[in-house]
């Protein structure tokens, strides 16, 4: 049986406020396989955003352990995390996140770069794959020069031309309409095939449908876990 790539035990991130003990995200402990798709919703407060913080090394848990792999990258320090993640992980921001005095193009390669690639080879890997996601004739274009579809076009791309072992997406489709949203999470998932494993926090009840598994938070705890 293969090994999860994902393991999550008994998951606690706490606060204290007004003498009294809360907890964002309260004993959550699940598995995930290599290539799997996974939606994590719930309504406001739930505790899904905190949750994705803590599986990509963004938070430190008050107790518990994220591992990805053999590594539980609850227990890193920051210098040895960001090494962590910058080999295995790639992330997917609502708001896009790209660097607006940098071309689709550079933006891309970014990641290869803090990987050691040359600069020539990474350029033309990112160049690869910018016309993987449709962005062929944009690549010398900044962000603020394309729509909000092709900015999160950009960003998808991003996360995967370094070929992550994992890949968490906040809110993907969040500042997109319906129409740029269903694009975006096809491509998504067209680029899962590849190999890459998908955490996927969205409001989106269509989007957590295209998901494989969906987790459903309420109040810090797992409320209910399917799969399709």
């Amino acid at each position: 049986m293969n090994k999860p790539i994902l393991k999550v035990t008994d998951l606690s991130v706490g606060f204290h406020q007004d003498g009294k003990d809360f907890y964002a995200v309260n004993d959550v402990s699940f598995e995930l396989n290599k290539g799997e798709v996974l939606g994590i919703v719930g309504e406001s407060g739930s505790g899904k955003s905190t949750l994705l913080n803590q599986l990509a090394g963004l938070e430190k848990p008050t107790r518990g352990a994220v591992y990805i792999g053999k590594n539980n990258i609850s227990k890193f320090g920051e210098d040895r995390l960001a090494a962590f993640r910058q080999r295995n992980i790639g992330f997917i921001f609502q708001s896009y996140n790209l660097m607006t005095s940098h071309t689709a193009l550079e933006n891309v390669a970014m990641p290869l770069m803090f990987r050691g690639v040359p600069k020539a080879k990474r350029e033309k890997i990112a160049a690869q794959m910018l016309r993987e996601v449709g962005l062929e004739k944009r690549m010398h274009h900044r962000p603020n020069q394309m729509s909000g579809g092709q900015q999160q076009r950009v960003g998808i791309a991003r996360a995967f031309v370094a070929s992550p072992k994992i890949i968490f997406a906040d809110e993907p489709t969040g500042n997109l309409d319906s129409v740029n949203g269903n694009e975006v999470m096809n491509l998504l998932l067209e680029l899962n095939k590849e190999g890459s494993t998908v955490v996927m926090v969205t409001h989106s009840e269509e989007n957590a449908r295209m998901a494989g598994r969906l987790i459903r938070m309420m109040d810090g705890n797992i409320l209910t876990e399917s799969r399709k």
